[in-house]
């Protein structure tokens, strides 16, 4: 059983889905209007059972956490309150699940907190070096709330249009609706520049100890294979790829069964503590 509740991370309130017993999994959803930890990773938790301790935070900017007074979004503070958040809680070892902008965020707090940080699964993810700002990612971000905007970001982030359906248009735009004061904030143009945020140098990536495996969709246009996974390969010392064939930008949502099933497998295989 998941529960929502507020955690105050260095005096600002931090919005929490929270669920289960055992080891802890941080779970960090990624950057598309409207995007909240319990929209990317209810179903998956759902699916991981009550025999992992999960924590899927809306991220500063993102559902019903807002960006600290005097600061903005960006890889640092995302960062930073991902590890504070786990502070507050009281966790000290954790793996770490990320997708897209999460990945970065997953990658960098591995980076910072070595001995916190037992394992990271990057989805999708964003941070490689000298990876470019994709034509649908900065459509994703440019977004307008509402029906129009939903149905264009959905398109893009899947490649099986079946599952764009009015349901989850109508569901998404309200959250686009709902965030849409704060997450204009975030991704202001020219965007390129907050790729360049989300990068994590190849020196920092070198310093990434805890076991990594990268799951990514063959025909991801949002964060293409070849710019944001592959080069990671390079960089990381402990480091595994998989990639699914007809698959755009969501894994968990394209190929729920497998991604699980690869989720669980790598986290249980994780005995570093």
């Amino acid at each position: 059983m998941t529960t929502l509740r507020t955690v105050a991370v260095d005096g600002s309130p931090v919005h929490v889905l929270e669920g289960g017993a055992g080891r802890a999994v941080l779970m960090l959803h990624g950057s598309g209007p409207g995007t909240t930890g319990s929209g990317a990773w209810a179903t998956t938790a759902q699916a991981l059972g009550t025999s992992w301790h999960v924590v899927a935070p809306d991220q500063a900017g993102f559902g019903r956490t807002p960006v600290p007074a005097g600061s903005r979004g960006g890889l640092r503070l995302w960062t930073e309150q991902a590890a504070g958040l786990m502070d507050a809680l009281g966790i000290e070892h954790y793996a770490v699940v990320g997708h897209s902008m999460g990945g970065a965020v997953a990658l960098a707090l591995a980076a910072a907190r070595p001995q916190q940080v037992t394992s990271v699964v990057a989805v999708s993810t964003m941070g490689a070096p000298g990876a470019p700002l994709s034509a649908d990612l900065d459509a994703i971000w440019a977004a307008p709330a509402g029906p129009l905007g939903a149905r264009d970001m959905l398109s893009r982030l899947v490649l099986d249009q079946a599952f764009v359906t009015d349901s989850a248009v109508e569901a998404r735009a309200a959250a686009m609706r709902a965030g849409a004061g704060a997450f204009a904030s975030l991704f202001p143009p020219p965007r390129a520049r907050w790729v360049d945020d989300l990068t994590l140098s190849a020196r920092t990536l070198a310093t990434v100890r805890a076991p990594v495996l990268l799951v990514h969709g063959a025909d991801d246009r949002v964060t293409p294979l070849g710019t944001a996974a592959q080069p990671l390969l390079e960089h990381l010392a402990d480091v595994r790829l998989h990639v699914l064939g007809r698959c755009g930008h969501v894994p968990p949502i394209e190929h729920p069964r497998e991604f699980r099933q690869l989720l669980s497998c790598f986290l249980r295989g994780d005995r570093s503590h």
